[in-house]
């Protein structure tokens, strides 16, 4: 009987409801699930929660493994921070701030994205994508902006700062 009622009250948080929504504890495990239980003043024994769960074919859901996607090289020379985190500029192509960002594909594996920015606009000006995260691919993105100021008639000057981050693949200015 006690088995009937609990399981009750499990399937009010774990079966769709007629929206075909969920609570959001049905995203709980059975020891999450069991602590909120007490909390609501159901005394049951934790056991009994993983049983009836187990039964049900109810299960919370688990976090992906964190996957480290920036290993920072101590051996690796780093260059000058010339923009000292001034990152306000009186005109166009004084400097181009460089980034790249990565994207967890459904299969499980990543594809990089470096853009560079106009720091005067706020505008990307460069981009590229790559399978791999070698620098090569951050000045793409940036000879990319090069190239779009170029064809805009605003070409980059040979005083242009390139700045990127120091865990950047592209840590340079």
């Amino acid at each position: 009987m006690w088995d009937t009622v609990i399981t009750e009250v499990l399937a009010g948080y774990y079966e769709p409801n007629e929206h075909g929504r969920r609570k959001p504890e049905s995203l709980y495990g059975a020891t999450k699930m069991w602590a909120h239980l007490q909390r609501q003043g159901i005394a049951v024994a934790r056991c009994t929660v993983e049983r009836l769960m187990r039964a049900n074919g109810w299960h919370g859901v688990t976090r992906r493994k964190k996957v480290r996607t920036t290993i920072a090289d101590p051996a690796a020379a780093r260059a000058a921070d010339l923009v000292k985190r001034q990152f306000r500029v009186p005109a166009p192509n004084v400097l181009l701030v460089a980034d790249f960002t990565y994207v967890r594909l459904s299969s499980g594996a990543f594809v990089y994205t470096a853009f560079a920015i106009d720091a005067y606009a706020g505008r990307i000006v460069g981009w590229t994508c790559s399978a791999s995260k070698e620098d090569r691919f951050v000045r793409t993105a940036i000879r990319y902006a090069a190239q779009l100021r170029a064809d805009e008639g605003n070409p980059l000057l040979g005083n242009t700062i390139h700045h990127s981050d120091a865990g950047s693949q592209g840590g340079f200015n």
